[in-house]
């Protein structure tokens, strides 16, 4: 085991200094995933999938809408009213830099697991 002390590099940041909090919360997590994989995904849909009831989806659904990650569509498909989910081009870029700061941890973890 290394001991980690304070003489380490001040200039590097720990990868979980840069999680975004709004995005790494663990169902928005799920709904930018699921989005990201489908394209445009329907209400009913991420509520199955994540197991969620219907107004704490609306609820992680408007602090992404809020911070410009996902669009949200209304509309119906025949006598049925549907809202639709997509991802902004923002949205795609936080996800990718959340998913690149989970692969450093991990990469972290990995090396001092072979120690």
């Amino acid at each position: 085991m290394t001991a980690v002390t304070g003489t380490q590099d001040p200039d590097a940041a720990h990868p979980a200094n840069g999680l975004d909090e709004v995005v790494h919360q663990r169902v928005r997590l799920g709904i930018l995933t699921i989005t990201h994989e489908a394209r445009r995904v329907e209400f009913g849909y991420l509520r199955t999938q994540l197991e969620l009831t219907a107004g704490n989806l609306s609820k992680h659904l408007s602090v992404l809408e809020a911070a410009h990650l996902i669009e949200v569509e209304k509309g119906y498909e025949g006598r049925r009213g549907r809202t639709w989910i997509t991802l902004t081009a923002t949205g795609n870029a936080a996800l990718a830099e959340e998913i690149a700061r989970l692969k450093q941890l991990i990469a972290r973890v990995e090396t001092t697991n072979g120690q």
